[in-house]
């Protein structure tokens, strides 16, 4: 009876100890389960707040965007009061746009292209009919894309603005060269001017409305843009490449 009584004991002893561990090992898979679900609802408070600063980092950056465009605009019409009939046509569709379109976060490539033909028709009352000013419109309408609201508005602004601002309006020999193209789904937008003497781009190369550009499209596109500057001689080029097919992927696999 001995024997028995110590390997009842022994028995009962592994079972205390089985539960034991048991206890131990869900208590553990509990702890673990719940730190899971605090990491994952800390993980999702971080990300809302990043979104929060990035949308209202956007309208801090679009809210200086815009009264600089007004000024230019008007500038250049007051300035030119023969063509005002002309150019005021012209700024009720781009008014139009900046009041309605662009509150939207997304607009289609179509739309951006239609508001930047018609901001460069302003701009064209600066210059004289002579300077050699040449645009291009290099679309495939057949494209996906190109009727989606997939691109960011006033994304062209910048660049148009910089030409016309800083372009050696005088020299005979001087241009301002636009070309839109929209093809294999990606927006691009090349703009080349010949420099003023008197600009201070030649010396900086570039601009705070080209830096404000920056941000932005870090914040929308990340690693789907490419946004180049450069000057060769006294030509100053820039030219911005978007993917919006790849962008567009990388919004739908986010959801």
């Amino acid at each position: 009876m001995t024997g028995l009584t110590v390997i009842s004991n022994q028995v009962l002893i592994s079972i205390v100890i089985g539960i034991i561990l048991l206890l131990i090992i869900v208590y553990l898979y509990l702890r673990l389960t719940k730190s899971e679900e605090k990491r994952k609802e800390i993980d999702d408070k971080f990300q809302l707040l990043e979104s929060k600063i990035n949308s209202l980092e956007l309208q801090t950056l679009e809210s200086k965007l815009n009264p600089h465009l007004f000024k230019n605009i008007l500038n250049s019409i007051q300035s030119h009061a023969y063509q005002t009939y002309f150019a005021l046509d012209k700024l009720a569709n781009v008014l139009d746009y900046i009041l309605y379109d662009s509150r939207s976060k997304y607009v289609t490539p179509k739309e951006e292209i239609e508001f930047a033909l018609n901001l460069i028709e302003i701009n064209k009352i600066k210059v004289s009919p002579l300077f050699d000013l040449k645009v291009k419109s290099l679309v495939n309408e057949a494209e996906p894309l190109y009727e989606q609201k997939v691109l960011a508005p006033l994304i062209s602004i910048d660049l148009i603005e910089n030409a016309f601002k800083h372009a050696d309006l005088q020299s005979a020999d001087s241009f301002i060269s636009i070309v839109f193209e929209f093809k294999d789904n990606t927006f691009c937008l090349t703009v080349s001017n010949k420099i003023s003497g008197r600009s201070p781009m030649r010396k900086e190369k570039g601009g705070i409305g080209i830096d404000t550009l920056k941000q932005r499209l870090q914040i929308i596109y990340k690693e789907s843009f490419k946004l180049d500057k450069y000057a060769e001689g006294e030509v100053y080029t820039t030219h911005l490449k978007i993917n919006l097919l790849e962008h567009k992927a990388k919004m739908l696999a986010a959801r």
